[in-house]
């Protein structure tokens, strides 16, 4: 193997490795959901290539509200769906759409695109 073989083939490991741990190990953010007007738990999410945040910790037994707003003209992220609560909502490009529910037992829940592309959690605390 040449020098130049040896170069590229290590570039290509590293890239590998660094996609790996960007898309499956880097640290997610983790926002905990704030009591807002009417006593709801409230958090804003951005939709861009993904949920941000995508890590939402809520206390159960109270209401939550979380508030979408889709960045981006992609067709996976049109819709979000909670399908542990049976909610799902269209999220048009540009405009804040707000799901409401109310989780009952703590736990971990996933959300997802209509695709499961994007993919988001719900941690329900005591």
């Amino acid at each position: 193997m040449t020098i130049a073989q040896i170069i590229v083939t290590l570039s290509g490991l590293a890239l590998s490795i660094f996609i790996a741990w960007f898309f499956w190990f880097a640290p997610k953010q983790r926002t905990r959901a704030t009591v807002g007007a009417g006593g709801a738990q409230e958090v804003n999410i951005t939709v861009k290539g993904g949920y941000s945040p995508d890590i939402i910790v809520v206390k159960a037994g109270q209401p939550v509200r979380l508030n979408f707003t889709r960045q981006e003209s992609a067709l996976c992220s049109e819709q979000v769906i909670f399908s542990d609560f049976g909610k799902s909502a269209h999220l048009p490009e540009g405009e804040t759409v707000s799901i409401e529910f109310t989780p009952e037992k703590p736990g971990e829940y996933d959300f997802h695109c209509q695709m499961n592309m994007l993919r988001g959690k719900l941690v329900v605390e005591n």
